[in-house]
């Protein structure tokens, strides 16, 4: 604004009427920030955070108990604003709800302990000592990975954020049902959970502390049951900052491609099915222990397992059991719980999200279908992985600010009503793999061309230590060869094997920097280097003429970018269990020419089509979206493999019919194989 009021006072006659019809006629975007950084609002953001505060100190009221409609009863600790001796506020406030199946103890400590005035600054400090020492074998152990995510505010979305609560917000963090000291069994993000969700909203807009305005915060889990809670559009809820949000979680976590998540999903059913057994202690101490959270505790001590030893062990199809059944199956409640429904939410929403994170599937698709003005919706998507929340936004040149100073100044707008310029950030801003952050007015960014490159067998002379060393050619191959590849384990040491573990594996970067590790289990098909440096944007494809040995296999596609040095990353990839390739053509996207660019797998068992053992079928692996640059003297690689652990492992009925036998890729001028590429600049 500060621009433009200068330019009106300068301007004279014409000029001024020009000025004048320009703002009636542009859109509200047109006043958005000039790139990812915020420019100048950005400081002022950081101030509204990090400087005074009108309340000194922070009153907490723990185990606040909320009984839901059925009876059951949720347990919240509630944190206001309060004076130096910390004695609560008499005044209203917005109130921000988390919801947790962490157990809001570990919001606590996690809090007590990163924001202390003593110890949080000696953990900053420890932290960046960490840093730096480990700094001489990053190139063997990078550290920064999860360090920075304390450092650069990350962290503070995931717990309460006391300058937010100082500055005049009520905090309140609840325990899921089922899930910390919350009574009832874990209902997973499904109907009965959703309803807790929207009555605790309620709740909180009726609490003598609340102005009656709700947002809602936290990462992950809680940034799945904001977005569910929004598309509910309750009238208290006025904004949502969503941090990693799933939407479409067999295609997301569970199931991505077909194939189990074993990299994940046993990791993360272990940690809330242990922490939710922690019983708090003080109540057993005064005598006000709940004895119904301990019998609604022994009914169901390990939710999900089942369902995911059904998924490891069944033999078959026919043996496949009911609660395993029910997420093969299209309408069933977990199916239809686990999606978004993004098209009916119209609360002001700002998404983080990144291209290596466990939900970039949805991240964008969300983003997309949210039917809001860009400004009231917002998307960030980085390069980090599920743990580095944030990481790497603090004292670096042109990135954007630390998520929790973006999350106050979302919530001052909509629920303060205090015109800070947040509306006109981004409203999409990307980090390019490969390069630096960009600000764009959508996603995929408008300017991409659809190119095809083709998988040929003529050797590149770039990849000797892969199975095969193919070339990605821009015309069709004569060639009429066969190229097999065998499941392998290599994929452990890989970019899909950190995205999986959530940043686990990310700490080795010559696993997840470099993919020639992996290589040897993969088929390779590199170009030519690119004569001058484009971007790649949006959905990629790979499409293979398979032939598998057996009636079943498993399909796994990325795509790298391939440097003069030879190191070789990823910025893509995808999987699909070749009986499970079919996808719903309406909700799938496709190219001018016809090629599918996004396939929408349907993922039931009624969809199920065996293959035929040595008959050609046509397989598309789409690859997650991405946003990357590939400079000049630089190549694009498809590698291609059988398996992809720890990402995904067919279900045991799947891979029982596959045999882990070899797969083929045939070569054939009628039925080509190749990459679909949204890219800047066709490649010659």
């Amino acid at each position: 604004m500060g621009v433009a009021v200068r330019s009106v006072r300068v301007a004279r006659g014409v000029g001024v009427l020009i000025v004048a019809v320009t703002m009636l006629v542009l859109p509200a975007t047109a006043g958005a920030q000039p790139s990812a950084t915020g420019g100048a609002s950005a400081a002022r953001w950081a101030t509204s955070h990090d400087g005074p505060q009108p309340y000194a100190g922070v009153s907490v009221s723990w185990d606040v108990p909320i009984r839901m409609s059925d009876g059951t009863v949720l347990r919240a600790n509630v944190y206001r604003p309060a004076d130096k001796s910390g004695r609560a506020t008499s005044q209203r406030h917005p109130v921000v709800v988390n919801m947790t199946p962490y157990t809001k103890l570990i919001t606590a400590v996690g809090t007590a302990v990163t924001q202390h005035p003593v110890l949080g600054p000696f953990l900053t400090q420890l932290v960046d000592g960490i840093s730096q020492i480990a700094a001489p074998i990053r190139d063997i152990a990078d550290v920064s990975q999860l360090t920075n995510t304390l450092r650069d505010g990350g962290a503070r979305t995931f717990l309460v954020d006391e300058d937010l609560v100082r500055s005049g917000y009520t905090q309140v963090v609840v325990d899921v049902r089922g899930t910390g000291f919350s009574q009832g069994r874990w209902d997973v993000f499904q109907s009965r959970e959703q309803a807790d969700t929207v009555e605790v909203i309620d709740w909180a807009a009726k609490q003598r502390f609340s102005n009656g305005k709700v947002g809602m915060s936290g990462v992950s889990y809680s940034a799945i049951n904001q977005i569910q809670a929004a598309n509910k559009n309750p009238a208290a809820l006025k904004a949502i900052f969503p941090v990693e949000p799933g939407g479409d979680l067999i295609r997301d976590i569970v199931a991505p491609g077909g194939a189990l998540g074993v990299g994940f999903l046993p990791m993360w059913l272990t940690l809330v099915n242990s922490t939710k057994m922690v019983p708090n202690v003080a109540s057993m101490l005064d005598g006000t222990f709940d004895w119904t959270w301990l019998a609604d505790r022994i009914s169901d001590p390990f939710t999900f397992y089942p369902e995911l030893f059904a998924a490891l062990l069944t033999p078959d199809i026919p043996s496949v059991p009911p609660q395993l059944d029910e997420l093969l199956t299209t309408n069933s409640e977990p199916r239809t719980s686990w999606l978004d429904h993004a098209e009916r939410i119209t609360t002001p929403t700002f998404i983080y999200g990144g291209w290596f994170d466990l939900f970039t599937n949805s991240e964008v698709r969300m983003y997309n279908k949210i039917p809001l003005a860009p400004g009231r919706k917002q998307l960030i998507m980085g390069d980090g992985y599920h743990l580095t929340i944030g990481g790497g936004q603090q004292g670096r040149a042109g990135t954007p600010p630390r998520l929790d100073v973006l999350q106050k100044a979302w919530f001052d707008k909509w629920l303060k009503g205090i015109d800070n310029g947040i509306d006109r950030y981004g409203p999409v801003n990307l980090k390019q793999v490969g390069d630096a952050w960009m600000t764009a007015q959508q996603f995929p960014r408008a300017g991409m061309t659809r190119q095809r490159l083709y998988l040929d067998d003529r050797r590149s002379g770039t990849a000797p230590h892969a199975v095969r060393d193919g070339s990605l050619t821009t015309a069709p191959t004569g060639s009429r060869g066969r190229l097999t590849i065998s499941p392998g384990v290599l994929t452990l040491c890989s970019r899909d094997s950190a995205q999986q573990t959530a940043g686990a594996t990310a700490l080795f970067p010559w696993c997840a920097e470099d993919a020639r590790i992996s290589e040897r289990n993969a088929l390779t098909f590199t170009s030519a280097p690119v004569r001058t440096t484009r971007s790649v944007s949006g959905y990629a494809n790979v499409r293979v003429n398979a032939v598998m040995d057996a009636t079943d296999g498993y399909w796994t596609a990325t795509l790298n970018d391939v440097a003069p040095d030879g190191t070789s990353k990823v910025i893509s990839s995808g999987q699909v269990v070749a009986s499970l390739r079919n996808y719903e053509r309406s909700r799938s996207q496709f190219a001018s020419n016809g090629d599918v660019t996004d396939p929408f797998y349907t993922l039931t068992l009624d969809s199920r089509e065996r293959v035929r053992p040595g008959r050609p079928v046509a397989i598309d692996i789409g690859l997650l979206p991405t946003e990357a640059l590939i400079k000049a003297g630089h190549r694009l690689r498809v590698d291609v493999f059988a398996m992809n652990l720890p990402r995904g492992l067919p279900l045991r009925p799947l891979l029982n019919e596959s045999q882990l036998k070899p797969q083929h890729i045939q070569l054939d001028p009628r039925r080509p194989s190749f990459l679909n590429l949204p890219v800047s600049q066709a490649i010659g």
